[in-house]
């Protein structure tokens, strides 16, 4: 009955690696360009143009904005740079797609900006589970950026994992 319980997980190298550590907090806002165009299809310029002026753009500050249509309008591609430079006033950043887009852009951006030294030669699991909604695209992307500097990857939790490389 002396015999202690030791966490092997615990003392064990291996790097657990959380995506959610990485989500960016801010206020995500989908925008549909097709409320500006008449019927929603037809983009008259000067009604477009002048909507955009009148349009209170300081509602969407400090937002993470994504940008599309909703409908099959065909748009000149100033339509949507017009809306881009109003909102690049007030917005923290803006996307052309939906919001998934813009979640996956803020994921590629926050693994683009890490020091990926702290990993090199070390087992690293990416855990799997988390509370946020973190895209597929984010999870291949990291993987991509991991493998050539590990000496191992796994995916899920260090309880039960799939080894996914090891060098």
């Amino acid at each position: 009955m002396g015999d202690e319980i030791v966490n092997k997980v615990a003392q064990s190298v291996l790097i657990t690696f959380d995506l959610e550590d990485l989500y960016v907090e801010g206020v995500r806002t989908q925008i549909d360009l097709s409320q500006w165009l008449e019927q929603g299809f037809i983009l008259r310029e000067k009604e477009f143009r002048a909507a955009i002026t009148s349009h209170d753009w300081s509602m969407y500050q400090e937002h993470y904005v994504a940008l599309s249509c909703s409908t099959d309008a065909i748009l000149p591609a100033w339509a949507s740079l017009l809306i881009t430079a109003q909102l690049s006033k007030v917005s923290k950043q803006t996307v052309w797609g939906s919001l998934q887009d813009l979640e996956h852009q803020l994921f590629l951006q926050a693994i683009d900006q890490l020091d990926l030294s702290f990993f090199e030669g070390k087992p690293v699991i990416v855990k799997g589970c988390s509370e946020k909604e973190i895209p597929e695209s984010a999870f291949v992307y990291l993987i991509q950026k991991l493998q050539p500097v590990v000496k191992s990857l796994f995916y899920g939790e260090a309880c039960s994992s799939v080894p996914l490389y090891k060098r």
